[in-house]
């Protein structure tokens, strides 16, 4: 007797064909759309070179001083001279000599701690918060002498007081702080005055920020004796070496170089400009040129341009001949590695938007992709297994139609197909 009511379907040649052509499908949808998003990725920098070798011709050639006074030259829109704008020096800085003023005694209530070198008089509510400046005076004086590569602070009084009125009492006559500083420096009178409440407000002062910054301002008098340096390099080390705000100097300094409105160095040697923006303009690029001139390639020449401004030269001779370049030569250097840094920022939020929305679309059409190769995969597994339990009900059913052991039920599940049998002599029979 032969059973051979069971004829299974040739799934192995199938199935595989089927796996096999949506996964090849897959991999070959996946990678031209791959090739498709590094093309588009390719061509978008391209253009974003383009445009920055562009706007760096455009200050190729920086302005002569008739350019500046028409605020126009070769192409470029510059912020008007300052002649015409309101001059705010930074009056944390005030430049009074001790002859000039009379400087208030410190309260008796106060407490002095004398380290030699600096004398710092506070509230005794404060004794908490000042540990931290006493535990650090010695190595930020260290810091400042080995950037600016001199001997700095010989003798410094510091007074730190509760509250931007009792700043202002202590303040030497008739140089008072500006209304707007937590801290002031006197450098020529080597005195520092902070408040631990910020004028505007209550909050509380970052002593730790403040101090570092005003003993800058200390040492860059000391190490270039009284000489003058421009108002960017004086609070661009100040604010640099304090570490204040770094982020929002950041965003400042990025939207000034795609809108183009980074303000000409020459424009802030004496002070900065009194408009708001202008000033936080002011302030973030001073401090980011001044982090240029101090690469580690250059912290020498750094030091031999204050050395050379301490023995006389004028600061842009001086700063000329320590870099081997003019001042104008290494702003544009500077120009133009700014201009690299932020160059992506108006690829993604400007003229490059329709790229990125094209990178977003063809990545959305690959995850979906992929989401329908797996699930015509899982539909066809489904179908398998339903076919598989389908083969083997009809298997069992054969089996015992034909009485077939467990072990002849077994192999003709694995064949797919059921063997043929023979009765001789009352014996079963397969046959091959």
């Amino acid at each position: 007797m032969t059973s051979s009511s069971v004829c299974p379907k040739p799934r192995a040649a199938r199935y595989p064909e089927r796996a096999s052509g949506i996964e090849s499908s897959t991999m070959r949808a996946v990678s031209g759309r791959a090739v498709r998003t590094l093309l588009s990725a390719l061509l978008a920098v391209v253009m974003l070179l383009a445009s920055s070798s562009s706007r760096a011709q455009e200050l190729r050639e920086l302005p002569s001083d008739q350019a500046r006074q028409s605020g126009v030259t070769g192409g470029m829109t510059l912020a008007p001279k300052l002649e015409a704008t309101p001059i705010a020096t930074p009056r944390d800085v005030p430049l009074v000599s001790p002859s000039e003023v009379t400087i208030p005694r410190v309260p008796s209530t106060y407490i002095t701690r004398d380290l030699g070198w600096l004398k710092l008089s506070f509230p005794s509510a404060a004794s908490e918060r000042v540990e931290s400046l006493l535990h650090d005076a010695d190595a930020v004086k260290a810091q400042l002498a080995e950037v600016l590569g001199q001997p700095v602070l010989g003798h410094v009084e510091i007074r730190v007081t509760p509250n931007f009125e009792d700043m202002r009492m202590l303040a030497p006559a008739g140089a008072p702080p500006p209304a707007y500083a937590s801290g002031v420096a006197y450098p020529k009178l080597h005195l520092v005055l902070i408040s631990m409440l910020a004028p505007r407000g209550a909050d509380a002062t970052n002593l730790d920020d403040v101090f570092r910054h005003e003993l800058a301002h200390i040492a860059l008098e000391d190490a270039v004796l009284g000489q003058h340096v421009p108002a960017w390099f004086n609070e661009g080390l100040a604010v640099g070496f304090a570490g204040e705000n770094s982020i929002d100097r950041q965003k400042v300094l990025a939207t000034a170089t795609i809108n183009g409105t980074l303000l000409p160095l020459a424009d802030l040697d004496r002070g900065f400009p009194a408009d708001t923006m202008d000033v936080n303009v002011a302030y973030a690029e001073s401090v980011s040129f001044l982090s240029f001139l101090q690469s580690r390639s250059d912290r020498l020449r750094f030091a031999s341009t204050v050395q050379r401004v301490r023995d006389g030269q004028a600061f842009d001779r001086a700063l000329g001949d320590a870099y081997g370049s003019d001042l104008r030569k290494l702003e544009f250097q500077w120009r133009s590695e700014v201009e690299r840094r932020y160059s992506l920022i108006p690829v993604l939020a400007g003229g490059g938007i329709l790229w990125v929305g094209v990178i977003g679309a063809l990545g959305w059409g690959f995850v979906k992709k992929r989401r329908r190769a797996k699930a015509i995969l899982s539909r066809w597994a489904e179908e398998e297994a339903i076919e598989d339990a389908l083969l083997a009900q009809r298997a069992r059913e054969a089996a015992e139609a034909a009485d077939v052991s467990d072990a002849d039920l077994v192999r003709l599940s694995m064949r797919g197909r059921a063997p043929a049998k023979v009765e001789h002599d009352g014996n079963w029979h397969t046959l091959h």
